[in-house]
């Protein structure tokens, strides 16, 4: 790594930076900035209720919703937070909720009172949920039925004003809610109307006339993202109007140049998280789209609705794609209408990327964001050159850099660093919490740069290689698994002495979390591995927990005493004949 004086970094900054040598590579067509507007992100939905009000804009398990449908209910569900629970602008609103139309219309009914959303992931326990709560001050939830023993767990360590619980059949056809009413196992849930309420009631109850404060799209928070950002703490990304509106319309100017614009997006990357948000949900109201929307991952299912429903958008993660090209009836199935697919979360396989097309006969390419940057910064182009391995370039109305990790000053290409972005997309900051933002931004050339804690180079076209991942961050299925998170809930434990947590590369998932806990001396031989993790499968969502769970006397420490995750990574790397990553 260069070193301070070593250059003059504002050349530097001059020539690979500001001047952008990554554009003369965009497809052609693509502009180096697209036109953002300062609107209300809900400005999407209102423009194409009004353009194709009778187009569907959600298929749910047979049922297809329009937009008139869509906008209408958002509407209903604005009124009523307005008038029923007094949600005012800044107020926050938790949804508890897998892929399914309430998220919709409870997400675009919340913003236009002004409200900010903060979803939480389906899969996590009351222990978490009340932690979201709490931090956020939401004043609302709103839940899917099926998650109740969760919810109840969760309040009774955090307050809410309300719960607005949703059952998965409000939104299907006729005759697969006649279905699962009559078959499933329905959870009973108590409608109290004084903190338990029903959503379907609510949308029945109120008027089609949410009331619209005035919104200051590059202040007012849209969504309030929780993520273990760059240093594994959990924390809320506060994200406004401007954000979400800048980065659909930059993802839509890179990806979609030269398609048909009648769009049928595959909804299976979960919208709790910004990027099935932003990428699906958003996208897809923006160019007036239809989703195909799926709660949960069925391989049979979703190919089934591929075919059917001749969807040509399907954006998801490395393992997603590796499930379906290896799925055992995938001849079966005629995925011909597949065009653009976009994967992120994780380093995309060369080979799933060219199985892939050659069963589709679609452009599956690799992309980068955070979910402090909205989330999209980079992705190689859909039509033009693409380098395996590559995140690609900057998207339209993006400067990407790479930086000395300590020290505000630029690197040139070639050279190891972290990634830093500046753009319309990046994040106002994290929520509450002042000395984070302090060591995530730094300001220079007229600029505000993030920094996203992953080391990565630039070559002299500028398409952005990442190097290494955060160093403990944990990537398993796509998600994000955050050490640190899962030490605390170990530390709680009253048998554990010491823990660490690291991920074990692993071909199929991407990382294999893996527990290393020395027990206190009057707990060794009476505490088991399985007590330990049926204790974590409590208190943390279930891809988080711990595959495997290794005893020790002791951990590898610092001269000061700090356990050093990097000699256990090291370690288990050597068991599998690797070298130090």
């Amino acid at each position: 790594m260069s070193v301070e004086g070593s250059f003059d970094d504002k050349d530097i900054f001059e020539k690979y930076i500001l001047n952008r040598p990554w554009v003369k590579f965009y497809d052609e067509g693509t502009p180096e900035n697209v036109e953002i507007p300062e609107i209300p992100l809900y400005q999407h939905l209102d423009d194409a209720y009004k353009i194709g009000p009778d187009h569907p804009a959600l298929i749910f398990l047979g049922r297809k919703i329009t937009y008139r449908e869509l906008h209408e209910h958002s509407e209903r569900f604005g009124r009523a937070l307005h008038d029923k629970f007094n949600i005012k602008k800044g107020d926050k609103i938790a949804l508890y909720l897998p892929n399914c139309p309430q998220f919709a219309i409870a997400y675009y009914g919340g913003i236009k009172i002004g409200g900010v959303i903060t979803p939480m992931n389906p899969l996590y326990s009351a222990r978490e949920i009340a932690h979201q709560i709490g931090d956020s001050g939401a004043k609302i939830l709103v839940a899917l039925d099926l998650f109740k023993d969760n919810v109840e767990k969760a309040l009774k360590d955090v307050d809410i004003d309300a719960v607005v619980y949703t059952g998965i059949d409000d939104y299907m056809s006729s005759f697969k809610g006649w279905i699962y009413r009559t078959f499933m196992k329905k959870v009973k849930v108590e409608i109290d109307n004084r903190k338990f309420f029903s959503f379907k009631d609510l949308i029945n109850s109120y008027p089609p006339d949410a009331p619209r404060p005035e919104i200051n799209p590059k202040e007012d928070l849209v969504a309030l993202m929780y993520t273990g950002g760059t240093t594994g703490v959990p924390k809320g990304a506060m994200l406004t109007h401007y954000n979400l509106v800048a980065n659909v319309r930059q993802i839509d100017s890179l990806l979609f140049r030269g398609r048909k614009k009648v769009d049928i997006y595959v909804g299976i990357l979960p919208w709790y998280h910004i990027y099935g948000q932003t990428t699906v949900l958003h996208s897809a109201v923006y160019s007036v789209a239809t989703i195909i929307i799926f709660p949960k991952l069925d391989l049979k299912e979703l190919l089934e609705a591929i075919q059917k429903y001749k969807a040509n958008v399907f954006h998801g993660v490395p393992t997603l794609f590796s499930l379906l090209i290896n799925y055992k009836d995938i001849s079966k199935y005629d995925l011909r209408s597949i065009e653009a697919c976009i994967s992120g979360a994780a380093p995309l396989p060369k080979a799933v990327a060219e199985r892939f097309e050659e069963i589709t006969g679609g452009r599956l390419r690799e992309g980068y964001g955070l979910t402090e940057t909205s989330p999209v910064t980079h992705v190689n182009p859909i039509y033009g050159k693409y380098k395996i391995g590559s995140i690609g370039l900057p998207i339209p109305n993006t400067l990407a850099a790479i930086a000395d990790p300590e020290k505000p000053i630029f690197l040139p290409p070639g050279e190891v660093g972290e990634l830093v972005i500046s753009g319309p997309q990046v994040m106002k900051g994290y929520y509450n919490m002042p000395e984070e933002n302090e060591k995530v931004f730094f300001e220079k050339y007229g600029y505000k740069w993030l920094r996203t804690g992953d080391m990565a180079k630039m070559d002299e076209e500028g398409y952005f290689y990442i190097v290494e991942r955060k160093k403990d961050l944990i990537k398993y299925k796509g998600y994000s698994v955050y050490p640190r998170e899962i030490e605390e809930v170990l530390y709680k434990h009253e048998a554990v002495a010491e823990a660490a947590v690291i991920g074990i590369p692993d071909p199929k998932v991407g990382e294999i979390v893996k527990a290393f806990v020395v027990l206190k001396e009057k707990y060794r031989g009476k505490v088991t591995e399985e007590d330990i993790r049926k204790y974590l499968e409590e208190n943390l969502a279930k891809y988080k927990v711990p595959k495997i769970i290794e005893f020790r006397d002791s951990l590898p420490k610092s001269t000061v005493g700090k356990i050093l995750r990097r000699v256990l990574r090291e370690e288990e790397l050597r068991k599998m004949g690797k070298s130090k990553p």
